[in-house]
């Protein structure tokens, strides 16, 4: 499985409603959750994977990730990391994503579906450069550890998922301007009862 691109896929839920500005972030990768990929017909073993902290770090290639809709490279590039579109961050919970979704037709319409909860997962496509398995055969299972990925090919929203550890919540402009002038509010208030007590 060395060297493989692999899917996996990751909650989702959407806000937001400010059509020129189709911000997303999230987590595309959780740590330690584990998850079951299939089960088989035939064995009766159910198989499990993990994502295992330190799995994404320094030595992970990342430099240039997609995010398209359903890994399909058919549809229109919704972000990219090459040019600052689409941003990771690794921290202690997993693989943080922020983006801009280009407003094209298609950027625009997953959006849209995003915001209204159609489309409510994520998914990730990686290559492994190191891993353990685990086996009960007394439980039936048997789980993969990923414990480090070599490569991150791309993010996507997707209709199917296979991991349900996170969310990606989209973000307008407007929303986050409204954030701001509430907090500048509260601030002021502050000021006013700290100047006459």
């Amino acid at each position: 499985m060395k060297g493989k691109t692999e899917y996996r896929s990751l909650t989702v839920q959407a806000d937001g409603n400010n059509e020129d500005s189709l911000h997303v972030e999230g987590y595309a990768v959780v740590f330690n959750e584990e998850t079951v990929l299939w089960r088989s017909r035939w064995s009766g073993i159910e198989y499990r994977e993990v994502i295992e902290s330190g799995a994404i770090d320094a030595a992970t290639d990342m430099s240039d990730v997609v995010m398209y809709y359903n890994h399909s490279d058919v549809a229109y590039i919704l972000a990219r990391t090459q040019n600052n579109t689409l941003q990771l961050q690794v921290d202690e919970r997993g693989l943080k994503i922020s983006a801009d979704i280009a407003p094209t037709t298609c950027g625009k319409d997953i959006y849209q579906l995003i915001k209204r909860g159609d489309i409510s997962k994520m998914s990730f496509a990686f290559s492994v450069d190191k891993e353990a398995e685990e086996e009960d055969r007394n439980a039936k299972t048997s789980t993969r550890r990923v414990q480090h990925i070599g490569t991150i090919v791309d993010v996507s929203p997707v209709d199917m998922p296979a991991y349900d550890g996170t969310t990606i919540v989209a973000r307008s402009q407007t929303e986050e301007i409204e954030a701001l002038k509430q907090a500048e509010e509260r601030l002021k208030q502050e000021l006013i009862v700290k100047t006459y007590l």
